[in-house]
């Protein structure tokens, strides 16, 4: 009887998921619980690819939210998407403004800023970055309920000033204290509050800090980012 020694190719493997992270075009520092850290997503057990968008400067998205970006993260969200991302999320809350066209853009889920959490809390209070900057039209972008209270970091303090600068170095302890300071406000301002969302994407290596000042559930990119990982996965 005659044989047949041929092997069979292997089916070839699908590429593993991963999350995927559009990045400003920064160099300041980024500690671990950053969402530009890759430990962020390591000490969780989720891979991650960073795919920085050339120019895309902090004052350009925060303060000028400059729209000739669109396009440019649009493509890079594209490009993840083809290569096996998951799940894809941005480096900066703002981004927020751009959640639908991204989304529309992908066969994959987008979440742009942590911002879109807010739509879930009962009374929610937010600390941002740039408080002048966080307009309504982007608040709505994101589904953020109308009776949200906004409270920003103090103008020119040590992590604004730096970020905007796009710095190679920070004072993070400061930086820790600019965050507490400005959930501090916040919860005075509000004492009703149940819940605080951090916009900013730096911000969640200070949540613990946070919670500690205000007694206070605090929520940020991170969390979010946790959250919806395990709930594709389930």
């Amino acid at each position: 009887m005659a044989t047949n020694d041929a092997t069979v190719p292997a089916a070839p493997t699908a590429p593993a998921a991963f999350l995927g992270l559009l990045m400003l075009d920064t160099r300041f520092p980024r500690p671990p619980g950053d969402v530009g850290n890759p430990e962020t997503y390591a000490r969780a057990g989720i891979p991650a690819r960073f795919v920085t968008v050339p120019g895309a400067s902090p004052r350009k998205i925060v303060q000028e939210a400059d729209p000739a970006f669109l396009q440019p993260f649009i493509d890079a969200a594209v490009g993840l998407a083809r290569d096996g991302a998951a799940l894809i999320s941005t480096s900066c809350g703002f981004l927020a403004r751009y959640q639908d066209a991204l989304q529309a853009a992908v066969p994959v889920p987008v979440v742009s800023s942590s911002l879109l959490q807010c739509r879930g809390l009962a009374r929610v209070g937010i600390v941002t970055f740039d408080a002048a900057s966080l307009d309504r039209a982007l608040l709505d972008a994101a589904g953020v309920p109308a009776n949200a209270v906004v409270e920003g970091l103090a103008p020119g303090c040590e992590m604004q000033a730096r970020i905007l600068e796009n710095a190679p170095d920070m004072d993070l302890a400061r930086v820790e204290r600019d965050v507490v300071e400005a959930a501090e406000r916040l919860a005075r301002r509000a004492p009703d509050l149940t819940d605080i969302v951090l916009e900013c994407t730096n911000m969640p290596p200070y949540r613990e800090a946070v919670a500690r000042a205000t007694g206070l559930p605090v929520h940020d990119i991170e969390t979010l980012l946790l959250r919806a990982w395990r709930a594709r996965a389930a």
